[in-house]
C-alpha cells in the first residue's frame, strides 16, 4: 500500500510545498547561473530511464560549461565545473529542480538515482530491478556513499531499497540526506569530479 499509493501522495504534497518554500533559492541560483554562463544555459536536461525503464527528461541546474578541446571533445568534468557550479553540486542544490519531475510523476523524492539510458543493456537481471520503483532525488545509495562507492555496491543498495521500501526507511533517508548535504560527503568519486561511467563490470 505504501509503495503503490501512499508514497506517491506524500511525494506530491511535499514536492509542491518544497517548490513554494524554496522558490527564492531557486530564483537566486537561476539568476546567478544566467550571469556566469557564457551561453545563458541554466537548465541541464537529459534523458534518463525511470520506472520500468520508461525514458523521461531529468531537470537539473547546469553546473558545467560546454568547453571543448581543439578536437571538439568535451574537456574533463573537473575542468568544466564552474566555481558556482562546484558549490551548487556540493550542496546538492543542482538537484532541486527535480521537484518538477516528482510532480510530473517521473520521479519520487526517495528512490534509486536515475542513470543514463545507455546503461540499461549493461545491467544484470538483479541490477535492473532498481527500475521497479520510481527513481529518486535522493536514495539509499546516496546516503551510503553516493559517488564515492563502486557501481556494484551502489546497485546492491538500490535493489535493497526496492525490497525494503517503507515510510520509516524514507524518513531515515531524508534525515541522512540532510546530514550528507551539511558535511558534503561522497560528492565526487576517488578519480573523478563526478562519477566514472558504468561499463558493466565495475
Amino acid at each position: 500500500m505504501y509503495k503503490k499509493i501512499v508514497k506517491r501522495i506524500i511525494d506530491l504534497v511535499l514536492a509542491f510545498c518544497a517548490l513554494i518554500v524554496l522558490s527564492p533559492i531557486l530564483l537566486f541560483f537561476y539568476i546567478s547561473l544566467s550571469i556566469v554562463s557564457k551561453n545563458r544555459r541554466v537548465w541541464f536536461l537529459q534523458e534518463r530511464p525511470g520506472k520500468n525503464g520508461k525514458i523521461f527528461k531529468v531537470i537539473k541546474f547546469k553546473t558545467m560549461t560546454d568547453e571543448c578541446d581543439l578536437s571538439g571533445n568535451l574537456l574533463p568534468d573537473e575542468q568544466r565545473l564552474t566555481k558556482i557550479g562546484k558549490f551548487i553540486r556540493s550542496t546538492s542544490i543542482d538537484e532541486l529542480p527535480q521537484l518538477i519531475n516528482v510532480i510530473k510523476g517521473d520521479m519520487a523524492l526517495i528512490g534509486p538515482r536515475p542513470l543514463l539510458p545507455q546503461y540499461l543493456p549493461l545491467y544484470s537481471k538483479e541490477q535492473a530491478r532498481r527500475h521497479e520503483v520510481r527513481p529518486g532525488i535522493t536514495g539509499w545509495a546516496q546516503v551510503n556513499g553516493r559517488n564515492a562507492i563502486s557501481w556494484t555496491k551502489k546497485f546492491e543498495l538500490d535493489v535493497w531499497y526496492v525490497d525494503h521500501c517503507s515510510f520509516l526507511l524514507d524518513v531515515r533517508i531524508v534525515f541522512l540526506t540532510l546530514k550528507k548535504v551539511f558535511v558534503r560527503e561522497g560528492i565526487n568519486s576517488k578519480t573523478s569530479a563526478t562519477m566514472e561511467y558504468f561499463t558493466g563490470n565495475n
